[in-house]
């Protein structure tokens, strides 16, 4: 049985992927993963017959049952020798055979002496370890698009003719075409780059299944050879298109060979064209790049017949997937751990979530209006977008049935409370609530007053606010003190006559409608 570590987002994608035709290390590079551990799941997600459109009906813990449920049949004790040389040879000789293939004919001819799959393949890789090769790189149609910032920058000019920023070029190429793509950013921030992968797809008609990035900093936070990790932002832009990630390998110029030729081109036959040239605008200076760009790619190759087009037109295009019918929407990812008062800050503003998660670390997608929370893959929270800085948006729903009953108060509530006892609590209700720089600030006080009331009686504590406001200290501690020395208890013609002040501090309940 596969070991359950795997996350579910990993394994979700990976049943998404195996219906693609994309192999085995594809796969593994796309997800971060070894190729033998994929190959394992791969092998139970089969066994349980998954497809993408089951699995998204099931839960997490019904999807983990239903792949690691059932127990993968022991090794026999002796095993058939694995020809090494006979698999290296097979997987050059077609881009569609994979190890799996191959382990399975070799399963045909020895049957119960057979290694399992991972052992097949970890036979291989210890051999393929020692050849020390430096392999060539190969591009199938329609399968790789390269990205990368072009190193020159591109000055844009304000009206009073001083430079106002410096325009970053994004460049684009397809593996077995060159077919180019460039366009001008502001910056390579994140909307930057995630834009013009937008308009790259919009630009070719269709989406390759996979992107090759040089490892940038606003795609991939974490460069590593073998497990690099994707912004998540970016790796949703991919997902929502249906191709995958696969980072350059670090300090592999072989890599990325294709976007860095390209890179070059654009720098020859785009930037360098446009030199004596000032721009007032990036629609401006992108609309200069449009022209030459298309010049480039019907360039003639010098030593091949036909061009970055026609070659486009006639292998890459064909074997692209289609662009999808929903627009892509962009949007932010940040994981944040929920505070000890049940919110999550975003760019200064703070949202509400279920308070039982306080302490725990959630993802939060942010766009343009909507802020979404989610907790190990479940949406638990939604709100629309505020851009108030230092402000709070609660869900009264997330809160502790204490809190909730506490929100339920309003000033108009609490004056029409006190003026119920009597025109002196109602008083003394409003003065502490207009005291304060925000009503809301008056709330404890307030909520103290009818701890009071619980406490000694609505009559005294009538007669206690009477008694405060004549002292004018009309303050809880003020007519807490008066309740505990009894001095409300005075005989009626001792007692203070009392007009309430008309001043502006004394607003009346209509106020807070």
């Amino acid at each position: 049985m596969p070991n359950s570590r795997i996350s579910m987002t990993n394994l979700k994608r990976l049943i998404e992927l195996q219906s693609s035709n994309l192999t085995v290390r594809e796969m593994a590079a796309a997800l971060s993963m070894s190729s033998g551990a994929v190959s394992k799941y791969l092998t139970a997600i089969r066994a349980a017959g998954l497809t993408a459109q089951a699995a998204a009906s099931l839960s997490e813990a019904e999807l983990e049952r239903r792949v690691f449920g059932e127990k993968t049949p022991a090794a026999p004790a002796r095993f058939a020798p694995v020809d090494c040389g006979w698999v290296h040879g097979e997987l050059k000789r077609h881009r569609h055979v994979t190890l799996r293939l191959l382990w399975e004919e070799y399963r045909e001819r020895h049957g119960e002496a057979a290694y399992r799959y991972s052992a097949f393949c970890d036979t291989y890789r210890r051999w393929e370890k020692r050849l020390k090769r430096s392999m060539r790189q190969r591009h199938f149609a329609g399968e790789k698009l390269f990205v990368d910032y072009a190193g020159p920058t591109v000055p844009i000019y304000g009206r009073s003719g001083d430079e106002v920023l410096r325009a970053h070029l994004f460049v684009g190429a397809l593996g077995a075409s060159g077919y180019a793509y460039a366009e001008a950013t502001r910056g390579e921030a994140l909307p930057d780059w995630l834009g013009a992968h937008v308009r790259a797809f919009e630009y070719y008609g269709a989406v390759p299944q996979i992107l090759v990035p040089d490892n940038p900093r606003v795609g991939v936070t974490k460069a590593d050879r073998y497990e690099p990790q994707l912004q998540r932002s970016y790796e949703e832009l991919a997902g929502h298109y249906g191709a995958v990630v696969i980072p350059a390998r670090p300090y592999r110029p072989k890599d990325k060979a294709k976007a860095e030729l390209t890179v070059q081109l654009v720098e020859r036959w785009i930037l360098a064209r446009l030199r004596h040239q000032r721009f007032f605008s990036l629609e401006e200076l992108n609309a200069a790049i449009v022209p030459l760009l298309s010049d480039l790619n019907a360039r003639p190759f010098q030593k091949l017949p036909g061009s970055r087009l026609s070659v486009f037109e006639a292998l890459d295009r064909p074997a692209m997937r289609a662009l999808p019918t929903t627009p892509y929407v962009y949007a932010e990812w940040k994981a944040v751990r929920v505070a000890f008062d049940y919110h999550i800050e975003i760019e200064r503003h703070y949202y509400s979530v279920p308070h039982a998660l306080a302490g725990h670390e959630v993802w939060a997608r942010y766009g343009a209006r909507t802020v979404e929370i989610l907790h190990r893959g479940v949406r638990v929270a939604s709100h629309l977008r505020s851009y108030q800085r230092g402000g709070y948006t609660t869900d009264a729903a997330h809160m502790p049935a204490a809190h909730r009953a506490h929100a339920e108060w309003t000033p108009k509530r609490l004056i029409d409370w006190g003026v119920s006892i009597g025109a002196a609590t109602g008083a003394v209700v409003e003065h502490l609530l207009v005291t304060k720089p925000h009503p809301e600030q008056g709330y404890r006080a307030c909520l103290g007053l009818l701890a009071l009331a619980r406490s000694y009686g609505e009559a005294r504590l009538e007669a206690a606010s009477r008694l405060a406001l004549a002292l004018q200290s009309p303050r809880r501690a003020t007519v807490k003190s008066i309740l505990e020395s009894g001095r409300d208890r005075r005989r009626p013609d001792e007692t203070v006559e009392l007009d309430l002040p008309t001043h502006g501090n004394v607003r009346g309940p209509g106020y807070y409608h």
